[in-house]
């Protein structure tokens, strides 16, 4: 297993279900946590993907808070629309939100509990597959030798490297990404809400956590990918300041004693080359999602359930790795597309904001008498791995 973030730590679970033996490949080293996006939202098909997991989300999720409802702000203010974001599961848990890094953390703790090993400090160089065995090579120069290799290693994998030199690198979306959390509480919206505004000049969305803080995200346009480093943290909360003077937004920001980023966002084109005969993809690496989708940690999650159930069900590896790519591949593309749908609403001008603006209750509410136009996303179930 290469990667021991939210898809690697899962499918790892996942293997060892389908009576495999693996072994967990982290370049970080130990207590090193990755906090890029600061927090994240599993919603209510990541939670039951948990559960196909044998893992119980309350305890996977315990440092998250709900946040079942969605509402969208207009440029000047004004409520667009309110969402509900999947049904409860049947123990009652909602779509939540989370720190990444205590999802690392959970999910890696419940992989220890199973035995899984981590091994840290080792960043993939490159792999390559056999008649009878795949070959990892690590920066340090460790050669390690397995039956199957499972890439998790995110938007710039070195594992989609190796079976296709060719792969797509990572596309720019016209945005950076900010986010932070309040020193204290502050006002914000009702509990279990999301509340995401389009703002005047950048899109801002925050949540209101249980002990009154506020944890928020931003998406300043840019035409370039930036360089963080041409930034302090003054400099860049004044610019978050000056972007959203006169808005809500401001006022949480002032108030955050924790300011993480800024970066670039980005997704990946379709990715032509998910697997050979003894190596394959899962989340990021192959199919980094537009955070607008709200499922990347999900789509991650539903990668482990059906990886393991193709390679139970076919113990021939790569029948099992075709299986898991002819299941997987239609759904992830569709989500994909869906997410850069939205992801593009977020850089329009006056006019276009004006006409989006007008338009979008009116959607809503025909879309809505069809009923909830995510649920296909949402109301997604797959069956449980076997213990």
């Amino acid at each position: 297993m290469i990667g021991g973030g939210v898809a690697g730590t899962a499918a790892a679970i996942a293997l060892q279900s389908a009576g495999f033996d693996p072994v967990i490949h982290e370049r970080h080293e130990r207590g090193v946590a990755d906090e890029r996006g600061a927090f994240l939202t599993v919603a209510v098909n990541g939670l039951n993907a948990l559960r196909s997991l044998g893992l119980d989300p309350a305890t996977v999720l315990a440092e998250g808070f709900p946040t079942p409802t969605m509402e969208l702000y207009g440029r000047a203010g004004q409520r667009l629309v309110a969402l509900p974001l999947g049904g409860p599961g049947p123990d009652g848990t909602v779509t939540t939100t989370i720190r990444r890094s205590h999802l690392y953390a959970a999910l890696r703790a419940e992989a220890e509990a199973r035995g899984i090993s981590i091994v840290h400090g080792a960043a993939l160089a490159r792999a390559v597959t056999g008649r009878d065995a795949v070959e990892a090579e690590f920066a340090d120069g460790r050669r390690v030798r397995a039956d199957l290799l499972v890439g998790a290693d995110g938007l710039r994998s070195r594992t989609r490297r190796s079976l296709d030199p060719s792969a797509p690198a990572p596309h720019y979306l016209g945005l950076l990404n900010a986010g932070g959390f309040t020193a204290g509480p502050v006002d914000g919206p009702p509990p279990g809400v999301m509340r995401m505004s389009f703002g005047r000049r950048a899109f801002f969305g925050w949540a209101a956590a249980p002990d009154g803080s506020v944890w928020w995200f931003a998406n300043p346009p840019a035409e370039r990918p930036i360089d963080a480093r041409s930034f302090t943290p003054e400099s860049w909360k004044a610019h978050l300041l000056d972007l959203f003077d006169g808005e809500p937004a401001a006022a949480i920001i002032r108030a955050s004693d924790e300011i993480v980023g800024p970066w670039s966002t980005e997704d990946l084109g379709p990715v032509r080359v998910w697997r050979d005969d003894r190596i394959v993809l899962v989340g990021d690496a192959a199919h980094a999602l537009a955070p607008t989708s709200g499922q990347g940690a999900s789509q991650a999650l539903e990668d482990a359930v059906v990886l393991g159930h193709s390679l139970r069900q076919n113990p021939e590896i790569t029948s099992g790795l075709r299986a898991y790519e002819a299941t997987r591949r239609p759904r992830v593309e569709k989500v994909a597309a869906y997410g850069r749908r939205g992801n593009s609403g977020k850089v329009l001008g006056p006019v276009g904001a004006a006409i989006r603006d007008a338009l979008m209750p009116a959607m809503f509410r025909l879309l809505m008498r069809k009923g909830d136009p995510q649920a296909w996303i949402l109301d997604h179930r797959l069956p449980p791995l076997p213990a």
